[in-house]
Formats: C-alpha cells, sequence, structure tokens
C-alpha cells in the first residue's frame, strides 16, 4: 500500500475526508495527492503520524501492525481538547462534552458487546 493509500485508508476509519485532514494538519488541501507521484517531508509524515497515533513507519508501509487508538479517560480526552483549542473550557462547555464523550463510549462499548 502506498504512503497516500495508507492515509486515505486512516482518514477513512476515523470519517474525515482527506482535504478536512489537510486542513487540520495546516496542509494545502491537494497536498496528500501529490504524495501519489512524489515523497513527502519527514516533518509532514510526522504531523500525520502523531494525528493518528501511528508510527511514522506505519505510514510508509513498513510496519502492518494495525493501529491501536489510545485508551483515554474522559477528563484526559477533555485536556486534549483543551491543548488543541489552545485555551481551557468553560465549565459548562467541559461538562457539555464530558455527556456527548460518555454517551459516545457507552455506545460503541454496546455496539462492541452486541458484535461478539
Amino acid at each position: 500500500m502506498t504512503i497516500f493509500e495508507q492515509i486515505k485508508s486512516l482518514a477513512k476509519s476515523r470519517n474525515i475526508t482527506m482535504k478536512d485532514l489537510a486542513l487540520k494538519l495546516g496542509f494545502s488541501e491537494n497536498l496528500f495527492y501529490t504524495w501519489k507521484k512524489t515523497n513527502p517531508k519527514a516533518s509532514d509524515l510526522e504531523k500525520v503520524a502523531d494525528y493518528f497515533h501511528v508510527s511514522v513507519d506505519y505510514l510508509l508501509g513498513r510496519d502492518d501492525k494495525e493501529p491501536e487508538l489510545p485508551n483515554l479517560s474522559v477528563e484526559q480526552i477533555l485536556d486534549s481538547v483543551e491543548n488543541y483549542s489552545g485555551g481551557e473550557l468553560s465549565e459548562s462547555d467541559r461538562e457539555m462534552l464530558r455527556i456527548i464523550i460518555e454517551a459516545k463510549k457507552a455506545a460503541v462499548e454496546k455496539e462492541s458487546k452486541s458484535k461478539g
């Protein structure tokens, strides 16, 4: 699998378009498509790897191990949101996000149990 295909697969699994991913990472919206014919810069690959919590080796196809999503607590997720946004969340926003995250986690666990 090419680097482009690897990133496209990861993006699809996280329900994000390639364009949105590029913009979130501060890239031009078509950068990934140029990687079909050219080699990306190491710093750009590191940004993508960090975003998906995978190794650069995984993106390069050297490591076939499926990426594992980090098992974060609700508080860790909220702290990450604050770090991402660059500022503190208000208590009401924090509580609203806590409710949403806990509801989503419960739904995923329920779905996982029904499949397993």
